[in-house]
Formats: C-alpha cells, structure tokens, sequence
C-alpha cells in the first residue's frame, strides 16, 4: 500500500471512530433521560436496564432508589423480585426434562401425578404451561394462597373445586397449573424444583445473585417492593405514593413466583439460553416460544400487546418486531425480539409501573424504525396515510 494510501485511511478512521463513540454514547444518554422521563411520570422508585445485542450485554444501568425509606440508591447489585418471569424458568426446566425423554409436553399430567380429579386427568403439561387448562386457581381474589399458604390445605381445597372452562378452550391466567408443574418436575428430576433450577439455569448462566425468595427471606442488597394500590373497604384505591408492599411466596408456590434476580444476572440467563446453554435442541426453543393455539384455533394472551401465551412466556405476536415477553407483578419485563437479535430487561420495584408498556420505546433506540414517532405501532392503513402525508 502506498503512503498517501495509508494516511488517508488513517484519516479516515480518526473522524469515523470518534464519530461512531460519539453517537454510541448520544444513544446510551437519551435512553438515560427517557428512562428517568418515564420514572418520574411512573412514580417508580427503582429500576434496573439491561440491552443485549449480538450475544452481549451493551448496555445496563441503575436508577433511582433500592429503598425509599432508607435513601438507598439502585446498584447493579440491588436486587430485584421477577415475579412470574419465575414461570419462564419453569418452562425452560419442563423443555429440560423433555429433551431428556422424561416427559413431553403434550402429555396429560396425569401420567406424571397421581390423586387427580376425574376432571383433571385429561388436561396436558403444554395446557397448564399456557394457561389454557380451566383449571380453578389456587389464590382467592385477593392473590393470597388457599389454605392460608399451606400446601396440603391448598392443594385439597383446590381440588374440590369446579373446573372453570374446558381446556383449550380460552387463555385465563392461573396459578395452579404452575404448582403441579413443580409438583411433575419433583417426581422426574428426583429433586426440589428450586434446586432443579439452581443446578440446571441459575449456576451455568452466571446467576450467582439469583436466589428464590420473598419478603420473608433476608436478601442482601435487595430493592424492595413498592406499591401504589392498597385495599380499603374491599376495594382497591390506587394512591399517588408508593407504599409498602409485601409479597407472600409460599415454597410449594414458587413455580407461579418467587425468584430475585438483577438485570445483569437476568441478561446473562437469556444470552445462555440463546446460545444453546440451557436448551441443547433449537426445536426446544422454537416450541417453547411458540403461543398455544386454543380450540377455535386463535390464541389467547393478557392484552393486545401480550397477545398470545407460550410455555411461561407471554408473546408479543405481531408482523413487525415479533417478542416472547416474560411480564412479572406488574412490575418487571423482559423482551426478547426473536427477529431482531435484541433483548431488553427492566426490573423495577414498584408493582403496576408497567414496564412492557414502554420497552417497544427502548428498542426504538436501537432500531429505528421501532419509534413510536415513525409510526410504530399504528394500524397498517394509518401508517401508509401517515408516510403519504
């Protein structure tokens, strides 16, 4: 190469690297105040933020408060309840236990357990994963367990009660089919689910924080729970504060529920799980991301955005930007944009902030496309007025 070569290439790279910092760093910012803009309008005290890119975490921050009554701030170490993003390892534990010909998921549970009702018996392993089984729920309407959190009593008094609707038949969010789900991965992995997952998720993928636990349990550096609901009268009143909130997980429970993670440790799960650490077969990818079909052949999921339910994870099934969206307590959620190669967590500790709700937002950061100020979003026919206009 010619000297006059090289220094122009030379040239060339000194303006395109700090450019390309620069703007890596513009974006890295504006995701801060955005952030921090929906904070505030949330009245959410603490939160954490991991981006996974190609394989890599390429961005992950803290803000805000751990504690509000004690002024401590959110660290990378602060740690966070997930809720029902519980019930995305136990789908990854069932595909577990199904690549080791233990089970498969079409199976009725009752080849795996016994003492069923009659009217159980028929219902499979995919139907309670997707909330499909019209199984009666093992909380009462205030979300506390049955049974005052017992297991023996909640399980026999669940049992007694009516079927809600024949499986297949519709989705409806329900705790007991996790709870037998814990109950079938005891009997084929010869040890607690808690411990299944340990061994089997939270160890290979670098979760050495991640631990089962609720408000009972002492957890160091732990980002509490928060609240802006509370019951008066027997009706729930949304105040303008946070309050104090207290989560019951009882052990036999915590399939629906009950793990503590951080954003860093959660992005290290999702990037070994991608990689083929936890699942060895794609095809157990493929089947545990895809919704259940219902009997009328359309899918069922908690709203137009979480539109469909796969096994423990909710999917956000669309033409553009498709994700499977493990949605937690109101309070967490993560997106994992399976035609994207983009995966976005936020944990917060205020139950109800919502943060599904502007995730799509967060990725708009990253793919351009994605802002909800280019239309995403809007109907097919709206979107071509709009770029018309």
């Amino acid at each position: 190469m010619k000297p006059r070569q090289t220094l122009s290439i030379l040239l060339l790279l000194a303006l395109f690297i700090p450019a390309f910092a620069q703007g890596q760093q513009l974006t890295s910012d504006s995701i801060d105040v955005f952030i921090k803009t929906k904070m505030q309008e949330r009245n959410i005290p603490g939160l954490q933020l991991a981006v996974i890119r190609q394989g890599n975490i390429v961005k992950k921050n803290s803000y805000g408060l751990a504690s509000l009554e004690h002024a401590i701030p959110a660290t990378d170490q602060s740690m966070f309840a997930i809720n029902s993003i519980t019930k995305a390892f136990v789908g990854v534990a069932i595909m577990q236990l199904a690549e080791e010909e233990k089970l498969k998921v079409n199976d009725p549970i009752s080849m795996y357990l016994d003492s069923l009702p009659d009217s159980w018996k028929g219902i499979t392993v995919k139907q309670v994963l997707t909330h499909t089984s019209g199984l009666p729920d093992i909380i009462d309407a205030k979300e506390d367990v049955l049974g005052d959190g017992d297991e023996f009593k909640a399980w026999e008094a669940v049992k007694t009660l009516p079927l809600e609707f024949k499986a297949g038949e519709k989705f409806s969010y329900n705790q007991t089919g996790y709870v037998i789900l814990g109950k079938i991965i005891n009997k084929l992995s010869g040890m607690h689910f808690t411990k299944f997952i340990e061994d089997r998720q939270f160890s290979i993928a670098d979760m050495k924080l991640t631990r089962f636990a609720d408000s009972y349990d002492v957890v160091s550096n732990t980002a509490g729970a928060y609240t802006l609901f509370k019951v008066v009268n027997g009706q729930w009143i949304k105040n303008k504060q946070p309050g104090i909130a207290y989560m019951r997980f009882p052990v036999f429970y915590r399939t629906a529920a009950g793990i503590m993670s951080t954003a860093n440790e959660m992005a290290n799960w999702i990037i070994a799980l991608q990689n083929g650490k936890l699942l060895k077969q794609r095809s157990s990818i493929e089947t545990l991301w895809n919704p259940a079909i219902l009997n009328n052949g359309k899918i069922g999921g908690f709203n137009q955005l979480t539109n469909g339910y796969a096994l423990g994870w909710p999917t956000v099934t669309r033409e553009e930007h498709p994700a499977v969206a493990p949605v937690g307590g109101g309070r967490s959620a993560l997106f994992v944009y399976t035609k994207d190669d983009l995966s976005i967590i936020v944990l917060t500790n205020l139950m109800g902030s919502g943060p599904e709700g502007f995730i799509d937002e967060v990725a708009g950061f990253y793919i351009t496309e994605m802002h909800a100020a280019n239309g995403f979003g809007l109907a097919p026919a709206v979107k071509k007025l709009r770029a018309e206009l």
